[in-house]
Parts: C-alpha cells; structure tokens; sequence
C-alpha cells in the first residue's frame, strides 16, 4: 500500500470571506489543485479524489490549508539544521512504550489459553504506534477515552503494567478491583476515563469531558486549565450516530478534543471498504467544521507530528480536530476469533510494515541508539512483564463484599441491609445461583 501525504484540511470560514487567523501560519500551505492518488484501506484499485471541487476551490481564500508530514519535516530541518525528527531521549520513550505494549499483549495472549483470563480479550497488536504516537505527548492532567481494546492505551497513559495484568485477571489488586476486566480499564489517577465495550459510547463521554476541561478554563477561571481530551474509537463506529452527533457538538462548542479513528480496517469481520459509503473518514472532519486529517498509523513519527498539531490546537481553544489513522492489527478481532475472514496475503502485506520494526530501523540508522541499548529495554520490559504475571497470580480475588459496590448511588441501599452488612455476605443471598 502506498499512503498519501498526511493532509489537513481546514474547514471553510463560515459566513465569511475573511482570511482566518490561522491562514498565516507559515508551517501551512493550500493547494486549490491538489489531488491525490492512494490505494487505500486494502483496495485493489486506485482511489482518486479532489481535496476540493473546482467551484469550493474558488470560493475558499487563503485560510485553507493542507499540510504534508514531509513539509513539517522539511521546516523543521531548516530550524534546527538538523535531520532528526527526534531526539535519543524521545526515540527510546517512544520504542519503549511501544514494546511495552506489544509484549504485554502477547504476553496476554499466553495467560489467556492457559486459563488465566476469561471472558472476551481483543489485543492492540500491530496498532503501537497510534497509541504511543499520540498519548506519549499528553500530560498526566489530560484525558483519554478508549474502546474495548485498552490495555495498550492504559499502559502508554502510565498505568503500571501489574495494575494492568492483574484486572485482566480480576484480581483485587487490578486497576479497578477486578470488577472491570479487560475492556473496562478506568483510572481516576491518570485520567483514564474508560474502556468502552460497545462501539460508539466513549465518545459522547470523551465530548463530555471535553466540555468539563473547556468549562474550567473559560468560566471558573483555573489557572493551567488547559487540559485537552483524546478519543479513541475504531473505523465500525464512524457510521454510528454517536459520532456524527459530538463531532457537532465538539465544533459548534470548540472542545479541546481530539477524535482519533484507530481504522484497522475491519470492524470484527466486516471490511471498512463494504460498510463505509465513502472510506475516507477524515473527509467528515471538514463538514463538521474542523479539520480533518489521514496519517500513516503504521507510522510513530508520522503520528507524532499529527498529535502534535492536533493536541497544540485543542490547547490554545482552537477546536477539535478529526484523525484517521490507517493501521492494522496482526491478530483477530478478540482472542476467540479465528480470524479466517481476513485474506493472508493482506495480513502478509502489513507484517512487513511492522510499526515497532520501522521505529527500530530509524533509530540504529540515525544512530540514536546502539542496538545493545535497545536489547537491554527489552530485557527490561521482560522482567517487568514476569513480575506482572507473578504478581497477578499471587493477588487475591475480590471479597465477596465487594458484589455490589460501585452498582448503587446509594451505599445503604440495595446491598446492605438493615444491620449494616452487605446482604451479599448471607449465605442465602445467592441461593440457586451459580458459585460467585
């Protein structure tokens, strides 16, 4: 697959033909000609599209813009005379997160066919560099909002990989007690408000958090309150209404929000090229009003330099901002899915394109790093992933007190009786039910 050049396009100023502020920007430039041809989420023809029709082309000014990782790149050498897009601090945060995350899935992997995990597990593998890309420039204070396949965003957020790998396990000592699982990772501490199982219901949530870090900052006046939001969700809910309604909402409010479509290509068994009427999600940016972006998502550095526009705008309050990253996970849908549906030679294609293998490869040849540099991250990711699933193993399960916490408003309610015990804890509260 050939990518094209990561675009940004800025919607069109409404009820005005005045330039925008923004249309000075030196790092940004318009093209009323530009087209572009890719072959895009796995399709075998050539997909050709107009940024804009000749007739919008006319009535734009100046303050539509389309920007290319490569011109970012280009300005940058010019500043800094240099021809790194990283530094060796940031090369190896970057490889270690992502090798983190990839470890730690396949390390899920094997505790879940030895029995360890039940219920449904859906891994990130093949999806690093969306993830790293973008969390990694976050502060602790900002939010992310997450799907059903979390682990990788909770542990690039921060949260210890044992906190991870032990509510995997649903034990007591897992990020929430056991009670979430797999796709319900939540952390108060680090502002990860939750993995979502059903597709779409993150968002509206992410909007809302948005809306609480835009409410701080302009009317209660903190100071520093310039918290933004990231919003993960999968290319299968871009045609949800959930979607199209907070990116209404997100524009019309100017949310410091960033909606970031992980399209993998395939919603479980569906492939995105026969649900989406038009694939190029990044395209129903612009008609909300704010800019819509498509970027390598098998690319780190690519992303990165996406996420940091994106995530620079949202804090000035300029609004939120759309990207579609294109990746791929190398494994099926969840760890029940015998992913047969996908063609092998598609799946063959994009193991060649591994994110972690890329990143791998600009580091030794930039030299950033020496390869033993490299190996002794993985050995130390390795030794922390044994003390995750030793520390696991030996956690305790929840009380049996704990059945009903966190289900009632009211702590005096339903689950503790009138002598102030939990019901749960009668023998005969589960009565002819199965052993809990």
């Amino acid at each position: 697959m050939s990518f094209s050049a990561t675009k940004f396009v800025h919607p069109l100023p409404l009820n005005s033909s005045t330039p925008s502020p923004r249309s000075t920007e030196k790092s940004l430039s318009f093209d009323p000609s530009f087209k572009a041809t890719s072959s895009f989420v796995g399709s075998t023809h050539k997909l050709r599209f107009n940024a804009f029709s000749k007739s919008l082309s006319q009535r734009r000014s100046s303050s539509s813009h389309i920007v290319a990782v490569s011109d970012v790149v280009k300005e940058k050498k010019l500043k800094t005379n240099s021809n790194l897009l990283i530094t060796k601090e940031e090369g190896l945060d970057l490889y270690e997160d992502m090798v983190l995350g990839r470890s730690f899935e396949d390390m899920c992997a094997q505790m879940y066919y030895r029995g360890k995990m039940f219920g449904f597990v859906h891994l990130y593998n093949g999806q690093e560099a969306v993830s790293t890309g973008f969390i990694r420039l976050l502060k602790k204070e900002d939010y992310i909002v997450s799907t059903y396949r979390d682990h990788v965003h909770a542990l690039s957020k921060g949260v210890p990989a044992r906190s991870v790998m032990s509510e995997l396990y649903g034990k007591a000592t897992g990020i929430c007690r056991g009670q979430g699982g797999s796709m319900h990772m939540f952390s108060k501490e680090h502002n990860l408000i939750g993995g979502f199982a059903f597709i779409g219901e993150g968002i509206p949530v992410a909007t809302g958090t948005a809306f609480t870090c835009k409410y701080r900052r302009e009317v209660l006046k903190e100071p520093g309150a310039d918290n933004v939001t990231v919003a993960f969700f999968g290319d299968g809910t871009c045609n949800n209404g959930q979607f199209f309604e907070c990116l209404n909402m997100a524009a019309l409010w100017k949310l410091p929000i960033i909606f970031v479509v992980e399209n993998n290509l395939w919603a479980i068994g569906m492939s995105h090229l026969r649900s989406t009427s038009d694939p190029q999600i990044w395209k129903k940016g612009p008609a909300f009003g704010m800019p819509g972006v498509h970027v390598d998502g098998m690319d780190v550095l690519k992303v990165r330099d996406v996420a940091k526009e994106a995530i620079e705008r949202a804090r000035r309050g300029e609004g939120p901002t759309l990207v579609e990253c294109e990746t791929y996970r190398f494994r099926g849908h969840s760890l029940a899915d015998p992913d047969e549906l996908r063609d092998p030679a598609e799946k063959a294609k994009y193991a060649t394109r591994d994110p972690i293998a890329a990143l791998t490869k600009y580091i030794l040849e930039n030299k950033l790093a020496s390869e033993q540099e490299l190996k002794s991250i993985d050995k130390k990711i390795e030794e922390l992933l044994d003390e995750a699933v030793d520390f696991a193993d030996a956690s305790p399960h929840p009380e049996r007190s704990q059945l009903l916490e966190n289900v009632f408003a009211d702590p005096k309610g339903f689950g503790i009786g009138p002598d102030g015990k939990y019901r749960c804890e009668d023998p005969k509260f589960t009565q002819g039910t199965a052993h809990v």
